[in-house]
């Protein structure tokens, strides 16, 4: 098979400077989808491609071993796919990506699980009886709507307009279904382990859209970077923790830079969408000639 197949196998690495860039976006929401849809495509077209490397070992089975002995009688050559080692390789990283992508899905379905089990909410509130400053927009969960999660630990150390800019900051995850960005962005690299950033990358541009949601509903930018300052200096266990309003360390450095000073340029990420569309004009070559190789090894009726 032509190189075109292994090329969107390693694409994805592509995406590693894009995603990068991508937190200092201008528009946090737009890159985050987009970074999201870049990384979604690469990791589709790498797993294609694995795909078809995998189904070349079907040239072993009974009938086409066969065809190509009649081929090679007659005096035709079939056209060679990959070594069998190849192929076989393919097949098992095809059955770790697939582990990869049900231990993700589970490990997510447990935690909003476990979210929905603190308690029932009130009007899209719950506060928890929990030391620690916390706030966590819970997603919808087999059936039962979403709601906010806050602590009183969290509570006790914020004043009246603070709360009020968690609550808004909280609300638009849940407007917005940044957990469904979250969550896919995931998915793409339990599919291929070379989108690995990305979804960091997306989780802080979804922290700083809902912290953009945030200053517009409370109309006060200072006040609302000033609130994640404070949680993130009154909660120790914040700075080694990614679970809540995302107060780790370098998450907190940005999210307060963008809002006192925000971005001018119009960052996107242009060089993983190209990555993506690049990826997928090879595998769809690719898959041309695969196509014409699979005819070629198709026996006659």
């Amino acid at each position: 098979m032509i190189g075109l197949v292994y090329l969107p196998l390693v694409l994805p690495l592509l995406l590693v400077p894009a995603a990068r860039r991508a937190t200092a976006a201008r528009r946090p929401e737009a890159a985050a989808r987009a970074l999201t849809a870049a990384a979604l495509l690469a990791a589709a077209c790498s797993s294609a491609c694995l795909g078809m490397l995998a189904a070349t070992l079907l040239d072993d089975l009974p009938a086409l071993e066969r065809h190509e002995d009649r081929a090679a009688v007659l005096g035709r050559v079939l056209p060679e796919p990959v070594p069998g080692w190849l192929a076989l390789a393919a097949v098992l990283l095809l059955a770790w990506f697939a582990v990869r992508l049900a231990r993700e899905a589970w490990r997510r379905d447990r935690a909003a699980a476990v979210l929905h089990g603190a308690g029932r909410p009130r009007a899209g509130l719950l506060v928890a009886a929990w030391a620690q400053a916390r706030a966590v927009a819970v997603p919808p969960h087999r059936g039962r709507d979403g709601h906010i999660l806050v602590t009183t630990g969290l509570l006790e150390l914020l004043d009246a307009q603070e709360q009020a800019v968690v609550y808004a900051h909280e609300q638009a995850h849940l407007r917005r279904g940044h957990h469904r960005v979250a969550a896919l962005a995931a998915a793409a690299a339990a599919i291929n382990p070379l989108l690995r950033p990305v979804p960091a990358a997306v989780d802080v541009l979804i922290e700083r859209s809902a912290d953009e949601d945030a200053a517009r509903d409370v109309g006060d930018r200072i006040l609302v970077a000033h609130t994640i300052g404070k949680v993130a200096l009154g909660d120790e266990t914040a700075a080694r923790d990614d679970g809540g309003l995302g107060f780790t360390g370098s998450a907190t450095i940005r999210r307060v830079t963008a809002l006192l000073r925000p971005p001018s340029g119009r960052v996107l990420p242009l060089l993983a969408l190209a990555a993506a569309g690049l990826a997928v004009a090879a595998t769809g070559l690719a898959l041309v000639e695969f196509v014409e190789l699979a005819r070629a090894w198709m026996p006659p009726h």
